[in-house]
């Protein structure tokens, strides 16, 4: 009886809450983030899933609710905002080295359509032999490369949504843990990535020029990897930060910032390492790490602010998020980035002022930026191309905000409009996007999941969909590392970009500390990933007329 009673209970209480979260959505959407980030703190041998969690519980929270014949389920205004705000972030955070490297990245583009295109045909093949209709074999592959758009675009094309719906929602699941596993494969390689960007070193060096030399002819030689921050002649002489018309001495002490390759470049040219830091004496030359808020300032090159002009000073280095940059001449300064300057001790201060120093230039959200920015890129995904075929499709908000917000990361300002976010606050937006995003997908596929099971063609689809997933992970992952020659962590990223799937983004952000190169991977492929695989949908969704 006990028993019983306590069953009794337990069934009372789940059913009071579910009909709570059923009427509230505010509270629904977070119950799934809170509940969802506590399991992705889950680890099983050193692995977790991060945010994806959240994707993974809103979908057995869902399903649960159905079968107790409640309709838990996150608005879809709500899920294109959050998805909306994470491309964005995405977006303005990559939109500088987006275009430094988009030159290189022909190959990489091309080799991911054929990727996308083989998937597309083996799941026609594959699926005719296997007596499918064309609605639900085009669902499955939209479900197996886990893309909505192509879901809303096979439907259409098809004539028969329901089917081709049935077919998304049972190759979705597979879809994202099956590239969850090849994101993981990818990853376990990051330690032979030669993209890794090299550390930054400081080496004091003392010089043996039997000819002296100036500052200017030395950098010259070194390259623009490598900056000389102090100098000292003489052992007991004044230290002070040299200029390129400064000589370079024998006997000369001089410390060089820069990457590795650079600084051991420098001690071969000018001498030999020093047992002596000039670091260590702060008498003369004192360092800070000063965060850039003044908005006057953003987006000017580090030669633009001329602090060496005005202070006496020099930049050696930036930290943008978690990353050390070298400061070189031309690189333009954000709101947010941490600055490492080397100065004379009385002018600290005046510095600190000139450039801020505030938690303002970490933290400003920039409405004017985010509002017209977001408005654009929604604005653009919405737009309706006309096929040849007659039918309307749209890139969606995602693609739409994405390619506005690396416009705008990549213009950096305006005027006096600055169209950029503070990298912190960007991380901080995308991840709330993302939660938001998640939690909404996992509503949507565990409401139709339990459906779809009911059909007899579930295991049929099941088959097909992760026939499909694993052609896409393992066409990406071999002809990225074979053909493009890419490095495990950049390739995490184009995993996740051309699955269009941000659960395996977070994975791979999760797993390296949120390194900018899954980023930049993501946003290079994405946009035109999303549009292929839209097109894929509604052709394999087309032959169902014939």
């Amino acid at each position: 009886m006990k028993a019983q009673g306590f069953t009794f209970l337990q069934r009372g209480t789940m059913t009071s809450i579910f009909h709570v979260l059923q009427d509230n959505q505010v509270l629904l959407l977070f119950v799934l983030i809170g509940f969802g980030a506590l399991f992705s703190k889950l680890r099983i041998r050193g692995i977790s899933l991060g945010a994806a969690a959240v994707l993974f519980f809103s979908i057995a929270l869902t399903a649960w609710g159905a079968a107790q014949g409640y309709e838990l389920r996150v608005e879809h205004d709500l899920g294109v905002l959050g998805l909306a705000l994470f491309a964005f972030a995405i977006g303005i955070s990559s939109g500088a080295s987006f275009f430094q490297t988009i030159r290189s990245s022909v190959k990489p583009v091309l080799l991911m359509l054929s990727v996308v295109a083989v998937a597309a045909c083996a799941a026609g093949l594959i699926g005719r032999m296997m007596g499918m209709k064309w609605a639900m074999i085009a669902g499955t592959f939209a479900g197996a490369v886990t893309n909505t758009p192509a879901l809303s675009a096979a439907g259409q094309a098809s004539g028969d949504p329901a089917t081709a719906t049935i077919g998304y929602a049972i190759a979705y699941l597979f879809g994202v843990i099956g590239m969850l596993g090849w994101a993981m494969l990818a990853l376990s390689k990051r330690g032979e990535d030669t993209d890794a960007p090299s550390p930054i070193v400081n080496r004091t060096v003392r010089v043996e020029l039997e000819e002296a030399m100036t500052v200017a002819a030395a950098r010259k030689k070194i390259g623009e990897d490598a900056h000389f921050s102090r100098l000292r002649r003489g052992e007991d002489g004044r230290t002070w930060v040299p200029t390129d018309a400064d000589i370079l001495q024998k006997d000369d002490m001089v410390t060089v910032v820069g990457t590795s390759q650079a600084v051991d470049c420098a001690v071969e040219l000018l001498g030999h390492v020093s047992s002596h830091s000039l670091m260590s004496d702060r008498n003369y030359l004192d360092f800070r790490r000063i965060t850039l808020s003044n908005t006057k300032l953003a987006n000017l090159t580090v030669q633009e602010i001329a602090l060496e002009d005005k202070f006496g000073a020099t930049i050696t280095r930036i930290r943008r998020g978690d990353t050390d940059i070298v400061a070189h001449a031309n690189e333009p300064l954000r709101l947010g980035d941490r600055i490492r300057v080397i100065a004379p001790a009385e002018k600290m201060r005046k510095i600190s002022k000139y450039l801020g120093d505030s938690a303002f230039g970490i933290t400003n959200i920039n409405p004017f930026a985010l509002g017209i920015g977001m408005t654009l890129g929604i604005l653009i995904g919405e737009l309706e191309f006309l096929t040849p075929s007659g039918l309307k499709f749209s890139i969606g908000s995602a693609a739409g905000t994405l390619i506005v917000g690396l416009i705008m990361g990549k213009v950096g300002k305006v005027g006096r409009i600055i169209t950029t976010i503070p990298y912190d606050t960007c991380q901080v937006l995308s991840e709330f996007g993302l939660l938001v995003f998640l939690a909404y997908a996992g509503t949507t596929a565990g409401s139709r999941i339990l459906h779809a099971f009911v059909g007899g063609a579930w295991l049929q689809i099941l088959v097909l969909g992760a026939i499909v997933t694993t052609i896409m992970g393992a066409g990406l992952y071999f002809s990225m590392r074979c053909f493009a020659k890419m490095g495990g962590t950049r390739l995490s990223g184009v995993l996740a970009g051309t699955q269009t799937q941000p659960a395996v983004l977070a994975f791979s952000n999760d797993r390296t500390t949120f390194d900018p190169r899954v980023a930049l991977g993501y946003a290079m492929v994405y946009p035109i990933a999303m549009v292929a695989k839209i097109f894929c949908g509604q052709i394999l969704g087309s032959f169902a007329g014939f």
